[in-house]
């Protein structure tokens, strides 16, 4: 195994990693234009029911994995029936709507710590595939992970253009009165929002569960990273945050060539402290 390679694998997998969480992030935010935090929690949400489909119900893999994506695609549905929208007919302010998704996060980790204890646990059985790809190595898990970061964007990437419903979230994110006024039924396109956007934060804490394993406070660090990745790409901007995602993987990756890897998350900040000091828009500005 050659370093360079490796390194090289090592930043496209976190990239595909931050990019997923990077995408349904922007999409959620460029709808409502407040930062959900409870969003990282969506991801430990998928990991687990997994986990329960797998080793309570005995389901087979591919069921499991869908399964895991609806709960977390609908428990974002229902937090943002159940808490943003009676917040937002309050008139409430975006601070008020982030307080509360620091609150819906908190509440639901502690749920999971509750039910499945905060023991760390792996989804994945017995002996990963291994591939040697230009001198680097790189698993079957972690190989999907990459595609499923692509195949994310390209499905955004359709659903925002070339669909009404896309019309619709874009009309939302320039001026939601303005959608009201012409008909749109912006609360019924905003939770469909919060759907998809969970839909991807789950699917990312179901590869990283089969990749390096799931706990309850998972989704803390899935969350910054994708918030990071997002300004840095820019925030609100699903291109923007899939680039930000890749450059930050990448910087991660290779400043701790000679370091330890405890500094990553120091590189991670440091990359966003530098952004945005000199382009606080982000490398795609709208």
């Amino acid at each position: 195994m050659q370093i360079v390679p490796q390194l090289v694998l090592n930043s496209l997998i976190a990239g595909s990693v931050y990019a997923l969480m990077a995408l349904g992030f922007n999409l959620a935010y460029n709808t409502t234009k407040f930062f959900n935090l409870a969003h990282g929690v969506m991801a430990a949400i998928g990991g687990y029911a997994v986990f329960f489909f797998t080793r309570s119900w005995g389901l087979v893999l591919v069921p499991s994995v869908i399964l895991g994506v609806v709960v977390a695609g609908l428990a974002g549905y229902l937090l943002d029936k159940v808490v943003y929208l009676p917040l937002r007919r309050g008139r409430a302010s975006n601070t008020v709507l982030l307080v509360a998704s620091l609150g819906a996060f908190t509440a639901l980790q502690a749920v999971i710590a509750i039910f499945f204890t905060s023991q760390f646990r792996t989804l994945a059985g017995g002996s990963p595939i291994v591939y040697d790809l230009f001198g680097g190595a790189i698993t079957q898990v972690q190989l999907l992970i990459a595609i499923g970061a692509v195949a994310g964007l390209l499905f955004l990437s359709w659903l925002l253009k070339a669909t009404t419903f896309g019309k619709a979230v874009r009309a939302i994110g320039d001026d939601e009165e303005v959608a009201r006024i012409v008909g749109i039924n912006t609360n019924k396109i905003i939770g469909y929002v919060f759907f998809i956007s969970s839909t991807l934060a789950g699917l990312v804490g179901i590869l990283v569960g089969f990749d390096t394993g799931i706990e309850p406070i998972m989704g803390m660090g899935l969350l910054l990273k994708g918030v990071i990745a997002s300004i840095v790409g820019g925030v609100g901007n699903v291109y923007g945050g899939f680039l930000g995602a890749y450059l930050l993987g990448l910087v991660e990756n290779f400043g701790i060539w000679k370091l330890s890897g405890e500094w990553k998350d120091a590189i991670a900040f440091g990359l966003l402290i530098i952004f945005l000091l000199f382009r606080p828009k982000g490398i795609i500005q709208k």
